[in-house]
């Protein structure tokens, strides 16, 4: 079976960290092409990496590069048009999140994907975990019943980067986080494009419903971008939704994220943070789903290698597939008009 040629666009702090080490130490594919502005820079990750082609502009590379796949780790504004391009030449892609900054830009990508047959594979870690297509399993088989509520509270310890201050962790990296990217509010900056998409695209996993309108409220950071954002949803089903996000944990502490849907036969509980998944139902029939320690980490190589797979002409499932990434960009992109119009906004 061929080796997948890859190509990135947007080579910046988590393309470097990330995808480019996961790509190279997968043994199925070619790494062949790197695009990003600076050229500088650009010859770097050449050097560091070995990887033959380099680009400042990514449609030139398109153009002269033959490629089954490209990741997309542009910033935020730039992901809709890059993603368009790739899947025009024909590729798969792996858009990193937000698969981009207004719903209708996420249901262009989608359907440009569908429409050519391509795969997108949207990198939300936790979708990749054993918890999680447990859960949507237990979900999609009945066992709490219709949705009718979903609590939703996601935080991180990234109050520097809402800030406009440098990431903490990312000290000694080729290159850091720009704040143009994590802290701009006219660039798609704040926690919810950031960071509260992950927990919505791990919601949209676990159960099939889509967003209809919005009324949220955000505190803002020094830089203006939202520290906080505090939401309530309704969904198509007739179901609400109480979403929270928060950047200011403090750094000795991980990612939080707990979910709780509550249906009309029980609910179900799933926090990463203490790493528990349970089910209790109405009728006293529990169930608790055991996670092993450890398990709740952030999983960063799942969906490379699934991009992969899928440019070597293998159909594996994809669990986090455009429809994923669209549901969460229709949700924040009607959270933010609201916070602005102090409105309800429909998706």
């Amino acid at each position: 079976m061929k080796r997948a040629r890859i190509g990135i666009i947007g080579a910046g702090w988590w393309a470097v960290e990330n995808h480019i080490p996961a790509l190279k130490d997968n043994p199925h594919c070619e790494l062949v092409a790197v695009n990003r502005l600076g050229k500088a820079e650009l010859g770097q990750i050449q050097d560091r990496f070995g990887i033959e082609h380099g680009y400042e502009d990514y449609a030139e590379m398109l153009r002269e590069v033959p490629l089954d796949g490209v990741v997309i780790a542009s910033p935020h504004v730039l992901h809709h048009e890059h993603a368009l391009a790739a899947l025009r030449a024909g590729c798969h892609v792996l858009v990193e999140k937000p698969l981009a900054t207004t719903a209708a830009d996420a249901r262009e990508i989608v359907a440009a994907a569908a429409g050519r047959g391509r795969e997108i594979v949207v990198p939300y870690g936790w979708n990749f975990k054993h918890f999680s297509a447990s859960a949507a399993e237990l979900v999609a088989s009945g066992k709490i019943g219709k949705v009718e509520h979903v609590v939703l509270q996601m935080a991180s310890a990234l109050g520097d980067l809402m800030a406009g201050e440098p990431m903490k962790e990312t000290e000694g990296a080729m290159f850091r986080p720009p704040a143009s990217t994590w802290a701009d509010p006219k660039r798609a900056g704040g926690y919810g494009w950031g960071q509260l998409v992950h927990a919505l695209g791990l919601l949209f996993k676990i159960a099939d419903i889509a967003p209809e309108e919005v009324f949220a409220m955000v505190g803002r950071s020094p830089s203006g971008v939202d520290y906080y954002d505090a939401a309530v949803v309704r969904f198509a089903n007739g179901a609400t939704g109480s979403l929270s996000g928060s950047s200011t944990v403090p750094k000795h502490r991980g990612f939080q994220i707990d979910l709780r849907i509550f249906g009309s036969e029980g609910m179900l509980l799933l926090d990463i943070e203490r790493e528990r998944l349970e089910v209790s139902r109405r009728d006293g029939t529990d169930e608790i789903i055991p996670i092993a320690a450890g398990a709740g980490a952030y999983s960063c190589i799942e969906p490379v290698n699934l991009l992969v797979d899928f440019c070597r002409g293998l159909h594996p499932h994809n669990a986090s597939p455009g429809v994923v990434g669209m549901r969460a960009v229709e949700v924040l992109d009607a959270l933010y008009r609201s916070a602005e119009s102090g409105r309800v906004e429909k998706v």
